[in-house]
């Protein structure tokens, strides 16, 4: 096989989008300096990265700004104070940031026009029982201009007959993406094989794309994300070093090196990784342990994982193992 494009990694259609920053800030609350950000998002250019998800979009009453860094909010001064005057068109790289349903996000009142923003897309996130208020969300984001996708939260925990529901409202919108997102990283690959071909079949004729957000609480965010690609998945999130809360994310630095697309580069990812992502280690948890391999197989939430890793003896295996076998 060719080492330059092997074919079933080479597709010029797929898009990769970065999520370091939005999906990083939730084990930090968004308390990212100006550099940090501007490194990550400087190596996304760099890289050919095709999106970079640069914050969440919340409110900050829900969020307030004393306790949560900008990140967490992506307003505009915020923005482009770092990325200035960016423009898709220049660059190569589109700016997306992330809105949750649930009443974190003031989304009727938040989102600028699109003119008036260094933003290109506008991703909703939601439970499948937020459903309805998600669609309104898309909608509304779709009017003022952006681009738009859904990204349907915790789907390991959710009812087929459920999803069918969820992904016909997802059908009747106007989002261009609608995403797998396995929250609590307990997918194996006969799950994402299943999820796909739903989520294909179901937007069929539409011209949506269907994505994947993996975590790692199994060690499978990788193997997941190239098992999505391989159904015809054209939209994959990953973060670098896999940043990400919990036991992380898809890592940016595999997933480029799996492509082969020679659009994308390789050696900026890995010096912002060197420079900027890995002094964060030093004092920030994440990545692949055993209390999140156990709350993924057991489809927990993270939560308990971290609480227990912020703990005094994060190394206690068997105590978390004990503890969430009693809560079962």
């Amino acid at each position: 096989m060719s080492k330059k494009a092997p074919w079933i990694t080479y597709r010029p259609e797929l898009k990769v989008l970065d999520c370091t920053i939005r999906d990083g800030g939730l084990i930090n609350d968004s308390q990212f300096t100006d550099d940090q950000v501007k490194a990550v998002y400087e190596a996304c250019v760099e890289a050919g990265i095709d999106y970079m998800e640069i914050g969440y979009m919340n409110s900050t009453e829900v969020f307030p700004t004393d306790q949560y860094g900008p990140w967490r909010h992506s307003q505009e001064e915020d923005l482009r104070r770092v990325v200035g005057d960016h423009s898709a068109e220049r660059t190569g790289l589109k700016l997306a940031a992330m809105l949750d349903a649930g009443g974190k996000s003031d989304w009727k009142n938040q989102p600028l026009p699109r003119e008036e923003s260094v933003l290109d897309m506008l991703r909703i996130a939601c439970y499948a029982s937020q459903i309805t208020e998600a669609a309104e969300m898309v909608h509304h984001c779709h009017e003022l201009g952006y681009e738009t996708a859904l990204n349907i939260m915790a789907i390991s925990t959710v009812k087929d007959a459920e999803i069918d529901q969820v992904l016909e409202i997802a059908r009747g919108t106007p989002a261009q993406v609608v995403v797998v997102v396995d929250s609590n990283g307990n997918l194996y690959r006969e799950q994402v094989d299943h999820l796909v071909r739903k989520y294909r079949k179901a937007l069929d004729g539409t011209g949506k794309e269907v994505g994947m957000h993996a975590h790692n609480n199994l060690q499978l965010a990788f193997a997941n994300t190239i098992e999505a690609i391989i159904l015809g998945c054209n939209r994959v999130d990953s973060t670098m070093f896999g940043l990400g809360r919990g036991a992380g994310n898809c890592p940016t630095e595999l997933l480029l090196g799996f492509l082969r697309n020679p659009k994308f580069k390789l050696r900026p990812v890995l010096a912002a990784i060197q420079e900027t992502i890995l002094p964060m280690k030093q004092q920030i948890d994440w990545g692949p342990s055993i209390p999140y391999n156990i709350t993924g197989q057991l489809n927990a939430h993270p939560r308990f994982a971290m609480a227990f890793r912020d703990g005094d003896a994060p190394d206690d295996y068997t105590a978390f193992y004990d503890q969430m076998m009693s809560e079962e």
